[in-house]
């Protein structure tokens, strides 16, 4: 019994996975023979002494349990290799906690990170841990000392997990701390540009990153801050705004540097004639940049004192080197109005002297409006023909009645307004007034043929000779009574009438087909009633029931409320 009890707490203290001590009893060739005080020796390779290793009988060394009878062999199977690596990992417990910071030596570059050297301790510094930024090349950290942060250990793996990335951070945080501690609206601190985007960039000022706006780059136009800065470069900035709670430093580049628009009056003031470069065209005008940060609009209007321009692209490119002139300087809103037709001569400056008025003049028709025509004189310069100086004989309702677009005419300069840019010509004084003779040509009492070129409800109008129009009034087509006039003459047709009245002053003419029936006396007496004689006729007046001078009082007074508009058709 005491010889079984014995051999039960013996057995005890031999667990699977323990360290025990044993002695070296033997060794064959590559096997080391270890005497554990078990009833049976354990074996053990040479190669888990470790190469170059002298081991001899009787050394005393320390081994792990596998198992106390191998199901193959039915020995004890001992590791050294796995004892020293608990006995490693228990000392590393012993020096190491999660959140201490260790140095080490990047050894190598494995899948997903890099293996570290610590000591005697293998540790895994993952890829994301590496940098505060994603890293691309990890091989260049290869060979390169850190301070790490173990941020886990792994009793399973048994190893470290560090962290470099941890340790950046936690300098940063202080550094930012310190640094918003000390930043203060105004002053000037030298940065990095750390990144750009579209609206800015980013300026690291050794631990803290600042806003630089696009619009804070510089005093004149910049479209995008690739045009300024580079990722990498050093820069002077001065900051514009701290928000200590939101962690926020909004900083300027051009604030750094003298405002141009201080002393812009001064080098440019009005009247003066720059040189600029074309930096942006919009529809209204061109920017030009006249000096480094300041930039003037030309208006679509100040581009030529002739030309009608409808878009700056038409006439200008970004990028045109061009001569212009300050027309005026708005300091405080940081505008300049500038013009590039104030550095030619203005052509309408001598308008008058190349066109005076009174002189016959040659053109032709550019374009029509309601109220009349425009007829280019010369490139730029145009001059006006109102509708009521087209013509000595008929009302022109429309330029179109009586010119072409295209058609080259000659007119009468009739004034010229060069503060306004406007010239105002007369066709008809270009030619003979026709009314000069009218009373010779046709007069009172004379048989005339002519063809009906409007109707009215009040008459219609026959074209006599010379473009001249007579009326014949409803109430002078026939002895009939008529209710309508189409329904009694149409456009085209050929008609003789008798002149009844001319009236040079109204330049009207009245005509009568009812009068063809007129007798030799009865036409004496309208010829006399027309010289401001008297002559009594005969016999009556068929047509009028009354005297023959009575016909031309009522051609007047069936005018009397009429409108003379030889244009208005029914």
């Amino acid at each position: 019994m005491a010889e079984m009890l014995a051999d039960a707490g013996q057995d005890s203290k031999f667990k699977n996975g323990s360290l025990v001590e044993g002695t070296v009893s033997a060794i064959k060739g590559d096997d080391v023979f270890i005497d554990i005080g078990y009833k049976s020796e354990g074996e053990i390779s040479l190669s888990e002494f470790g190469e170059g290793a002298e081991v001899k009988i009787g050394d005393k060394v320390t081994v792990m349990l596998v198992q106390l009878e191998n199901e193959r062999t039915g020995n004890v199977e001992l590791s050294k290799r796995r004892a020293d690596d608990k006995i490693r990992w228990e000392k590393i417990l012993e020096r190491y906690v999660e959140g201490c910071v260790v140095t080490g030596t990047v050894k190598s570059a494995v899948r997903g990170g890099l293996l570290v050297q610590i000591d005697d301790v293998e540790a895994f510094l993952p890829g994301s841990q590496v940098e505060v930024a994603p890293v691309k090349d990890l091989e260049a950290y290869v060979g390169q000392t850190f301070d790490f942060k173990v941020i886990k250990i792994s009793n399973e793996r048994r190893n470290l997990i560090v962290s470099r990335r941890e340790l950046i951070e936690g300098t940063l945080a202080e550094k930012k701390a310190e640094l918003l501690a000390t930043l203060e609206k105004g002053q000037i601190r030298t940065g990095r540009v750390k990144n750009i985007t579209d609206f800015g960039a980013f300026i690291d000022l050794d631990g803290l990153d600042g806003l630089l706006h696009i619009t804070d780059m510089s005093w004149g136009r910049v479209k995008h801050p690739s045009e300024v800065l580079k990722v990498g470069q050093e820069v002077q900035v001065m900051v514009l705004e701290v928000d200590r709670d939101r962690e926020r430093v909004s900083l300027g580049l051009k604030q750094t540097t003298e405002n141009p628009w201080n002393s812009i009056q001064d080098q440019f003031p009005v009247g003066a004639r720059v040189s600029g470069k074309v930096v942006n065209l919009a529809a209204y005008g061109a920017f030009v940049e006249i000096a480094p940060g300041i930039e003037g609009l030309v208006h679509i209007s100040e581009f030529s004192w002739t030309k009608r321009v409808a878009r700056a692209s038409d006439v200008l490119s970004v990028g045109d080197e061009v001569q212009v002139v300050v027309l005026s300087v708005d300091v405080e809103n940081q505008k300049i109005a500038l013009g590039i037709r104030q550095t030619q001569a203005n052509p309408w400056d001598t308008v008058q002297d190349r066109f005076p008025v009174g002189s016959k003049v040659k053109g032709r028709v550019r374009n029509f409006t309601a109220y009349g025509a425009f007829v280019e004189l010369e490139e730029g310069i145009d001059g006006m023909i109102h509708v009521s100086d087209m013509s000595w004989t008929r009302k022109i309702n429309h330029p179109s009645e009586c010119l072409q677009k295209g058609q080259e005419v000659e007119a009468v300069v009739l004034d010229v307004n060069a503060k306004e840019q406007r010239i105002s010509l007369g066709l008809k004084q270009a030619q003979t007034d026709p009314w000069s003779e009218i009373a010779t040509k046709y007069a009172v009492g004379s048989v005339v043929k002519g063809k009906v070129s409007k109707i009215a409800s009040f008459g219609a109008f026959v074209e006599l000779e010379d473009g001249v129009d007579g009326l014949v009034h409803i109430s002078q087509i026939s002895d009939q009574r008529v209710e309508k006039v189409k329904d009694a003459l149409q456009v085209g047709q050929e008609v003789e009438a008798r002149v009844v009245k001319v009236d040079r002053g109204e330049r009207r003419i009245g005509l009568s087909i009812r009068a063809m029936s007129m007798s030799e006396d009865e036409i004496r007496a309208l010829e006399a009633e027309a010289s401001g004689e008297t002559v009594e006729p005969a016999t009556s007046t068929p047509a009028a029931g009354e005297g023959f001078g009575g016909l031309s009082a009522a051609f007047d007074n069936a005018f009397a409320n009429v409108e003379w508009q030889p244009g208005e058709a029914n």
